[in-house]
Parts: C-alpha cells; sequence; structure tokens
C-alpha cells in the first residue's frame, strides 16, 4: 500500500467519525436532548477533525538533496521537478506545502525584512496584507515550478543589515552568510514560504514543511521553538559519501534528536546512495557498504538501525518519471515510504482516536446518565401512581404530602449547591490568578526590567532562570487548585447522589502536565541558545533581552494562553453534568407533584395518568436502545486501524 492509499484510509477514517458524530448530534436534537454544553463540545470536535493536520518536516543541511527527495515522494505524478532541486542551496527559507480550499493555488511570502518587528511567523500570519502573493498555474509544471523557484529568492545587504536581521556573518570560507567582495552579504529575501497547492495528499491534511539549511537555522527561532517540535515526523536528511558531518551532528543534537527525548517519528534518510553505485564493484559489495554507513550513522545518532534509510531521491524521481521499475527497486525509496505510512499515520491515528474518545465518551455518558435518571424518576412516579389505586383521599394527601417533602429536601439541596458554586468560583478565580496570562503579563515586565537594569552577565543569566522557574511555578500552584477543585467536586459528586439519587459518575479530570513539559523544553532551548556563556559574552544586553522576549517568551505565553483555555473548558465540562441533573430532578419532582395533584382532584384519571406515563417509559427506553447503538458504532468507526489493507476493524 502507498503512502497516499495509507493516507486516503486515514481520511476515509476521520471522514467516518465525523459522520457518527453528526449523526449524534442530529439525534440529540431530534430527542431533545441536547444542552450548550454538548453541543459546543460536538461542533469542536468536528471541526478538530476537519482541520486535523499531519505535519511532516524535511530537515537537512544543504545539498543532502532535500527537496528532490520530497519532489520523488509526492511530486513525481506530475512527471518533472516541482520544488526547485539544484545544486547548492534551493530552500532559502522555511516552506509549507498545504491546502486551503478557502484559497486559490498560490504561495504566500514573508518579506525578511519582517524580522525587524518582534511579531513571531505565527502572528503575521494573521494579517494577510504583510505577504506577498504569487499565483500558481497548476495546468503547466512548467509554470508551477516557475511560481515555486520564489522560495529560492535572495538579497543582497550590507553587513550591518544582515546581522540586525538575525543572520550570523561571518568572514570565513564555511560561514553561511559572508562578505563578498563588494562589501555585501546575500540573505534570503523571504522569512516564511507558504504554498497553497491542490495536491491529493495535503487536500487530506497532509502539511509538508521544508526547511533551509539547519546551520542557519538560528536566524528563524520559531522553527525549532514550535514547527520542528509540533511535526509529527522529521525526516533528517543526510548525503550517504559524507556520513554524519560535524554540522549534521550538530543539528541533531540541537535541534532534532533532543526534542523532549523524543526518537518516535524521526526518521533518518542517508540520502545519495547512487554516489556508492560503482561499476567496478559488485552489487553485494555495494550493498555491504551501504550497511556499513547505515551501521556508522546509527551508532553515530544514538538511533536503531530500522530508522534509517539508504535512499537515492534523484534516481528514484527518474525512475518513478520514466515508469523504471528496476531503478525505482534501486532507489529504496519504497522502503522509506512503508515506513512513513506504518509508523506515521498509525502513531497520528492514535493520538486522534485518544483525543476524540475522551471527547465522545464524555458527551455520550452525560446523555445516557441524564435518560436513565429520567426513566428511574418516571419508573417511581408510576410506582406512586399505581399504589393510588383504589386507595382513598386520605392516602392521595399523604403521597401528595411526601413529594412535597422531597421538594423542600431538594431545595434545600439547591441552596448548598449554589454555596458549592460559589467556592468553585473563588477556586477557578484562584486558578487563573496563578494560570492566567496576566499574571505572566507582570512577570514578563518584571524580569524585562531586571535584564534592562543588569550590569552583570551573571545577572542577566538569573533574570532568565528566573522567569522559568517563577512560570513553573505557576503552573504548580495552578496544578494545586485543580487538585483541591477535583477533590471538592468528587465529594459533591457523591452527596448530591446518595441524597437525590443524582446520576453523576466521576467528575472528569485534568492535568497540566503537557504544559509543565512544554516550559522545560523551552527553558531547555533557552539554555542552549541564549543563557549561555558564550552568547552572554559576545552579544549586548540590549540584544539578548530582545531575542529573550520576541523568540522565548512569546511561546511560553502560548502555552499559558492553551492551558487557560483548556482550563476554562474542563471547568464547564466538570459543572455541566451538576447542572442538568439538578434541573432534571427538579422537573422530574415538579411532574410528579402536579400528577398527585391532579389524581386529588380528579380520581378518573388516574389510569389515564399511568398509561400515558407507561408509554413516556417506552419512549425512553427506546432512546436508550438507540443510543447504545450509536455507542456501538462510534466504537466500532474508532476502533478500526489504518493498515496495509486499508481500514480493518479490531479484533
Amino acid at each position: 500500500m502507498t503512502l497516499a492509499q495509507h493516507f486516503a484510509a486515514y481520511s476515509q477514517w476521520r471522514a467516518q467519525i465525523s459522520g457518527v458524530l453528526g449523526e449524534f448530534a442530529e439525534w440529540l436534537v431530534e430527542n431533545e436532548l441536547t444542552d450548550a454544553q454538548t453541543d459546543r463540545r460536538i461542533v469542536q470536535l468536528l471541526e478538530k477533525l476537519r482541520e486535523d493536520r499531519l505535519h511532516v518536516a524535511f530537515v537537512a543541511e544543504f545539498s543532502r538533496g532535500k527537496s528532490e527527495l520530497i519532489n520523488a515522494i509526492f511530486f513525481a505524478g506530475y512527471g518533472n521537478r516541482i520544488l526547485p532541486s539544484t545544486a547548492g542551496r534551493t530552500t532559502m527559507c522555511p516552506t509549507e506545502l498545504m491546502f486551503d480550499k478557502a484559497k486559490a493555488p498560490s504561495i504566500e511570502l514573508l518579506p525578511i525584512e519582517s524580522r525587524e518587528s518582534n511579531a513571531s511567523i505565527s502572528e503575521y500570519k494573521r494579517f494577510a496584507a504583510e505577504w506577498q502573493i504569487v499565483p500558481i498555474d497548476t495546468s503547466s509544471a512548467e509554470a508551477m515550478q516557475d511560481a515555486l523557484r520564489h522560495v529560492s529568492d535572495v538579497i543582497r545587504v550590507d553587513r550591518a543589515t544582515a546581522e540586525n536581521l538575525g543572520f550570523a556573518v561571518g568572514d570565513g570560507e564555511s560561514a553561511v552568510f559572508r562578505v563578498d567582495a563588494d562589501g555585501a552579504v546575500e540573505i534570503p529575501r523571504w522569512r516564511h514560504a507558504v504554498i497553497n497547492f491542490p495536491h491529493p495528499l495535503l487536500e487530506q491534511g497532509l502539511v509538508i514543511l521544508d526547511t533551509p539549511g539547519l546551520n542557519a537555522i538560528g536566524t528563524e527561532p520559531e522553527l525549532t521553538l514550535s514547527l520542528l517540535p509540533n511535526a509529527h515526523a522529521v525526516l533528517f536528511i543526510l548525503a550517504a559519501d559524507a556520513g554524519v558531518t560535524q554540522s549534521d551532528l550538530t543539528v541533531w543534537r540541537e535541534h532534532i534528536g533532543t526534542m523532549g527525548g523524543r526518537k518516535k517519528g524521526r526518521i533518518v534518510v542517508l540520502n545519495k546512495i547512487d554516489s556508492l553505485w560503482d561499476e567496478l564493484k559488485s552489487a553485494a559489495e555495494i550493498d555491504a557498504e551501504i550497511a556499513r554507513q547505515v551501521d556508522t550513522c546509527a551508532w553515530t545518532l544514538n538511533l536503531p538501525e530500522d530508522q534509517i534509510f539508504p535512499v537515492s531521491a534523484q534516481k528514484a524521481l527518474v525512475a518513478k518519471i520514466n515508469d523504471d521499475g528496476e531503478l525505482l527497486r534501486r532507489s529504496r525509496l519504497a522502503e522509506l515510504e512503508h515506513a512513513l505510512s506504518d509508523q506515521l499515520i498509525p502513531a497520528k491515528q492514535e493520538i486522534v482516536r485518544d483525543n476524540t474518545d475522551a471527547e465522545f465518551s464524555d458527551c455520550y455518558q452525560r446523555t445516557h446518565s441524564l435518560l436513565e435518571s429520567r426513566l428511574a424518576g418516571l419508573r417511581e412516579q408510576v410506582t406512586e401512581l399505581t399504589e393510588l389505586r383504589g386507595k382513598n383521599k386520605g392516602v392521595v394527601e399523604y403521597m401528595m404530602g411526601k413529594v412535597r417533602v422531597e421538594k423542600e429536601e431538594f431545595e434545600a439541596g439547591l441552596q448548598r449547591y449554589y454555596a458549592v458554586r460559589s467556592v468553585l468560583s473563588q477556586l477557578t478565580n484562584n486558578l487563573f490568578g496563578h494560570l492566567g496570562v496576566d499574571a505572566l503579563g507582570l512577570l514578563s515586565s518584571s524580569t524585562r526590567e531586571a535584564m534592562v537594569h543588569a550590569t552583570f552577565s551573571t545577572t542577566l543569566s538569573e533574570a532568565m532562570m528566573h522567569f522559568f522557574d517563577a512560570a513553573r511555578g505557576n503552573l504548580s500552584r495552578s496544578q494545586g487548585e485543580v487538585t483541591e477543585i477535583m477533590t471538592m467536586m468528587e465529594a459533591i459528586y457523591k452527596k448530591f447522589a446518595v441524597e437525590h439519587g443524582l446520576k453523576l459518575g466521576a467528575p472528569i479530570g485534568f492535568s497540566l502536565m503537557r504544559y509543565e513539559r512544554e516550559i522545560d523544553r523551552l527553558d531547555h532551548w533557552c539554555s542552549t541558545h541564549i543563557n549561555t556563556m558564550f552568547q552572554l559574552l559576545t552579544h549586548e544586553k540590549g540584544q539578548l533581552t530582545q531575542r529573550f522576549f520576541g523568540e522565548v517568551a512569546v511561546q511560553v505565553r502560548k502555552v499559558f494562553e492553551r492551558a487557560n483555555r483548556d482550563a476554562g473548558s474542563w471547568l464547564k465540562a466538570i459543572m455541566a453534568p451538576m447542572e442538568i441533573q439538578f434541573r432534571e430532578h427538579q422537573i422530574q419532582l415538579k411532574r410528579r407533584l402536579e400528577s398527585i395533584k391532579r389524581i386529588h382532584q380528579a380520581s378518573d384519571t388516574l389510569e389515564e395518568r399511568i398509561t400515558e406515563l407507561q408509554h413516556v417509559e417506552e419512549k425512553l427506553v427506546l432512546q436508550l436502545q438507540a443510543l447504545g447503538r450509536i455507542g456501538q458504532g462510534f466504537n466500532d468507526v474508532l476502533r478500526q486501524t489504518v493498515s496495509g489493507e486499508g481500514l480493518r476493524s479490531a479484533a
């Protein structure tokens, strides 16, 4: 099964889940079982599935054949190279290939001068006017090539301008950016490129990140701070004839191999094995030489050998275009494509499955508990009315008094519920007092002031370290508030379940651990790229301060913003079951009292009311059965796995 077929099966699975969720939402509306919280969660879940993306990043030093590999894997069907691929550097800026059907095929280019501000690439993506748009004519491979060559554009500026834009200018021959004989420095024209292209895989949600030579990666920190860590797979390309060079090893250790210690989804491609094809050697000797290079790379990078794939991207592209099966076999590209299919897509499916299952299960369980509560209340009412058959008026009055007492007890319980809401509101304020962006804003201001007034490099370093320690402290205190809220809600759930027979289950949990790990990752990046003795001694205080807040602090803020949104959603979710059950119980008590009142006033309505309630009971039983079928159908689709044969039901 090809990567395209594998991805198509994954997209089909995702569409099936969306279909079941849509049916669930319609069924809730038809049966008048919906509420604002459940509606919002289902809509958000459908939106996540619709916008689901699979991010694959291609990383390499220049001249490793990275763009050619992308051409061979994804664009050979066009009968030519689509991405520019020539000797030397071709991709001069980080380039995202994706498809948004709301936009025409085009290239969006962010000018390099945008670096003069402190705004990140993600912030610039909100302002379309800041980007230059180049249309893409998809009817012609040559026209597409011409348009896509823009990612290779360069400009010549003086040394001061280059350094002001963040480029490390050197004087030696090995320097990536150096002053030429005319006193100018050649730098990329664009800071970032987004190619909107109607390729079948891109249409299904694949996003390809093509990076410039990473020995220049420090010039765009967002690449290593956000884009690469969030990629589901990173393909690190080496040259087979050179193996792991010192610069390759630096890139691997600083930007790829150390990202949270992850090895899953990290694939090394040993490209250009055709350089080892020697007509004076036998096939066995050539294979042995390639195997030695794989073994050496595995040892150097501390990776298992099955995560290193020797290929010839150039020969694979030629083979696909010319339909040369033997050359394609020798290129070994199929093994890499199978690895992408077999490792990447199931891993992504597992993430989507877990997230979707948790959200759906909570909505499903809430609806199931509501129906069970209604059914239990209704059956209690039928039992009460059945017991009134043939009884005198005094007995009816007694039953009416009994229900009134229950109603009064429940109303007293409501007062306790409102008290719980008040306590929860106070705990929530405490939570957002630590977790909120206002607290982080105060921390950022005090850190900036400390860095501006620092007189020694150690003071500057301590200010950065204090920033992360304080951020972690805020998260730790926030987790304490979360734990206190959970403890209180667990006790309240149990109390009201016992006192009023509410079917509440257990409150949904929440953890800030993922955000703490993200802060740790950003702290590690800062301590290896900004807060180092070399940086402190070789850069001005103002420049380091600007880098810290323009590159690191902005990412920390994003972490806290995500934590705020998720905590807010959790607080709504934790209160919703109680609110729904209280409202439902209140309605049931009111109906019971009204039924007995009517029977007290006219005894001939007793049988009619019992019959009426029995019909409602039958309807509730049917609703529970229908809900069970929806839940089973959802689980059947969710447990399907994407395999070499397409979608396969779990055993």
